[in-house]
């Protein structure tokens, strides 16, 4: 009975020691962790509900309201949901097409996938003002300058001016820096498909264009499903890029340049509505993300019962 009891508390003693060893060893991070992320997001939340940053005048929904009827807000939700429609249409499409190409090339793979990652290696910033360079509202930037010379045009386009054109320049200028990088996710998610099933339809003459809806497309769908729902949340968070390429032009206004724009853009320093602008792109993002998850689950059950 002594030994046993002995055993007992050795192994006690031992499940003890490496849990604190665990613990040791996770606290900095989880320590870092609230001061980087829980306490900047409870700060946010619990300013929206404040008249300014001294926390001295609780307003409760007051903010909010506020912001709903301000119609630089109405006209940044507008746009955000532009972005997503245009960037569904350039940004989703243009990698997944890049990567079924790819996997459809036989020789020199390895150097096209080189030059396809090369605009991901670019810092950001780089990018938007090399497109603004481009796509600007002068006769001597880039693109106003091959339309008149190369095309005859009596005069450039108002790339950046124009409700309908500065939203698809800005969607291109970032699926033109982050498509290379999401199109190889694509491509080694082709790589898994087994090859005899390819090789099969290409011996009943089936097409690549049919070869892809029919094969590659139902068998990636949830691949495809987590990458359009990291785009759209990314694409929620669009910040520098209408404010490089497009400055002060309200068509091109985003949530995320809106908070900034409450907080630093007017010389008013409304704290409180750039914080309550922030909750309402969270609950948006949040919104989202359930309906992946649901939208995952369904795939899944289908999946099965097929």
């Amino acid at each position: 009975m002594r030994l046993r009891r002995k055993q007992k508390t050795q192994v006690i003693k031992a499940k003890i020691k490496r849990n604190i060893l665990g613990w040791l060893l996770i606290v900095p991070s989880v320590l870092l962790f609230i001061f980087f992320v829980w306490y900047p997001i409870t700060f946010n939340l619990a300013l929206s509900f404040f008249k300014d940053s001294t926390f001295s005048e609780f307003v409760f929904f007051e903010n909010y309201k506020a912001i709903f009827q301000d119609p630089k807000f109405i006209s940044a939700l507008k746009n955000t949901f532009l972005y997503i429609f245009w960037s569904l249409i350039i940004g989703f499409l243009v990698p997944l097409i890049i990567g079924f190409l790819l996997s459809e090339i036989v020789h020199a793979k390895g150097f096209f996938r080189v030059v396809i990652y090369l605009p991901c290696m670019i810092s950001g910033m780089a990018v938007v003002f090399l497109f603004r360079s481009m796509f600007g509202n002068n006769n001597w930037d880039i693109i106003n300058v091959i339309l008149i010379r190369v095309f005859g045009a009596e005069e450039g386009v108002q790339w950046t001016a124009d409700p309908n054109l500065v939203i698809p320049v800005i969607v291109f200028a970032m699926t033109w820096r982050g498509a290379g990088g999401t199109a190889l996710i694509y491509l080694s998610n082709f790589q898994q498909i087994d090859d005899s099933i390819y090789e099969a339809t290409r011996l009943d003459g089936v097409g690549p264009v049919k070869r892809f809806f029919k094969i590659t497309v139902p068998m990636m769908r949830t691949t495809i499903l987590l990458l359009l729902i990291l785009q759209v949340i990314s694409v929620f968070q669009v910040f520098y890029e209408p404010m490089v390429i497009a400055g002060n032009n309200v068509d091109a206004l985003s949530l995320m340049l809106l908070a900034y724009n409450y907080a630093y853009g007017n010389g008013e320093f409304e704290y409180s509505k750039s914080a309550a602008t922030s909750v309402i792109l969270a609950v948006i993002i949040i919104a989202t993300t359930i309906i992946y998850f649901v939208a995952t689950k369904l795939i899944e059950r289908r999946g099965e019962k097929s």
